[in-house]
Order: structure tokens, then C-alpha cells, then sequence
């Protein structure tokens, strides 16, 4: 009888883990991002290239100009960069942002924001690596009003990751 007990329990929990998905195996889903960029940037792809290695799925959208894009999202013409990234749930994702902003923001959305934005091209930021040349700069959230906070400071390379 114990041997027959000990072969179901066996049973059982083979066929949980076989059946597991992500979410019931504790792991987190896999965040979905469309990113729209131009064919021809380099720092995108390698920015791209960061948030998949982050166990991001990533949709490539390149477009020669972006401010049709940009504008269509609602991202304010003062905080743009050289690519856009959008959740599924809306929410904009506007140039070098570290993959850990992006998952720490959609894991609690604050009210009223429509996104996260890095204006510019910091030295350092993924997609920007040059050496060991780095520039802290800020993460912005951006409200639907187009005001904006700082959502995150990142003064060193490896607050980063």
C-alpha cells in the first residue's frame, strides 16, 4: 500500500509541474512591449537586445519617422529619444529606461501616469554603453496632464541592473 501511495503522490507531481504555467510556477510573466524605432539605430537594437535578455517579449515596429508614432501615443515632443516602447496595457516606455524601472512601474502603475520617459541619450544607459563612460540621469514618470516627477534616479552604472 505504501509503494502504490508513493507512486501516486509521484504521479501527482509530475503532472502539476508538466501542467505549471508561468504564473502558477511563481515565475513572472513575461512582460510584452511593442517597440517602435527606426531601422537604422543601433543604440535601439541594443536597447531592445537589454530588455529581451530581462526576459522581456519584445515586437519591433520600424518606421523611418516617429513623431506620427510618438505624437499618436502622447509622448510631450520635450521628452523624447530615439525609440518608444508600449505595454499592453498602454503605457509608454521612452528611450534608455532600465528593464527593472519598466517591471518595478507595471507592477504597480501609479494613477493618472501614462508612462515612464529618459529624455535623450545618456552616456551609460542600456543601449548606450560607450566604455566606461556614464552620465546619471533621471527617470521621468509623465502624468496624462503632461506634468512630470522623477520616478527614479539612477547616479550609478549599476543601479542600472
Amino acid at each position: 500500500m505504501k509503494n502504490v501511495s508513493v507512486f501516486l503522490l509521484s504521479i501527482f507531481l509530475v503532472s502539476l509541474f508538466a501542467c505549471s504555467s508561468d504564473s502558477e510556477s511563481g515565475r513572472p510573466e513575461a512582460i510584452v512591449l511593442d517597440v517602435y524605432k527606426s531601422p537604422t539605430c543601433g543604440c535601439c537594437g541594443k536597447w531592445v537586445s537589454h530588455i529581451e535578455e530581462k526576459g522581456f517579449e519584445v515586437e519591433v515596429h520600424n518606421h523611418n519617422t516617429l513623431d506620427p508614432v510618438k505624437k499618436k501615443l502622447g509622448v510631450p515632443s520635450h521628452l523624447q529619444s530615439c525609440h518608444t516602447g508600449v505595454s499592453e496595457s498602454g503605457y509608454f516606455f521612452e528611450g534608455h529606461i532600465p528593464a527593472k524601472y519598466i517591471t518595478q512601474f507595471l507592477s504597480k502603475p501609479t494613477e493618472g501616469a501614462v508612462g515612464l520617459a529618459v529624455p535623450g541619450m545618456p552616456a551609460g544607459s542600456p543601449g548606450m554603453e560607450m566604455g566606461d563612460q556614464f552620465s546619471p540621469y533621471d527617470i521621468l514618470l509623465v502624468n496624462s496632464d503632461g506634468s512630470t516627477e522623477v520616478f527614479a534616479k539612477v547616479s550609478l552604472y549599476e543601479e542600472q541592473f
